[in-house]
């Protein structure tokens, strides 16, 4: 019944930090777009086909999750580059790595992942696959 995701919402209470982590940090797009009811400009990272919508604790738009908490979330991004190459590239952007790199088993396979925090200290996996 369920084919993939399309998108997921992450709420920040740190938009331009926010923002800055996921693209500058992570190298997501940052889309903007007209949605919701009434038509209003929103926020959106952009990565592979798929993308997170940004809500702004307290500006969240209808329909919002029950609870829509920033730090709630726990999210595993398979890199487009080896491993060690993100690795590399933390480092160079002062992104602190809390653990890793580490054996995970993922969705479709084992995983060799790295752990770090966002700015509203969501907890950020990035793993590849391993042969």
């Amino acid at each position: 019944m369920i084919s993939h995701l399309d998108h997921l919402v992450l709420t920040t209470a740190r938009l331009d930090d926010c923002l800055a982590f996921y693209c500058d940090g992570l190298g997501m797009t940052l889309e903007k777009f007209i949605g919701g009811t009434p038509p209003v400009e929103r926020l959106a990272l952009k990565f592979g086909s798929q993308k997170i919508n940004i809500h702004v604790q307290g500006k969240e738009f209808e329909p919002k999750a029950a609870l829509p908490t920033p730090g709630a979330l726990d999210l595993c991004f398979i890199a487009s580059q080896p491993l060690d190459t993100v690795i590399a590239r933390l480092q160079e952007k002062g992104l602190a790595i809390i653990e890793g790199p580490v054996g995970r088993t993922g969705a479709t396979g084992k995983i060799r992942s790295v752990y770090l925090r966002d700015p509203d200290q969501n907890l950020i996996e990035i793993s590849e696959y391993l042969a």
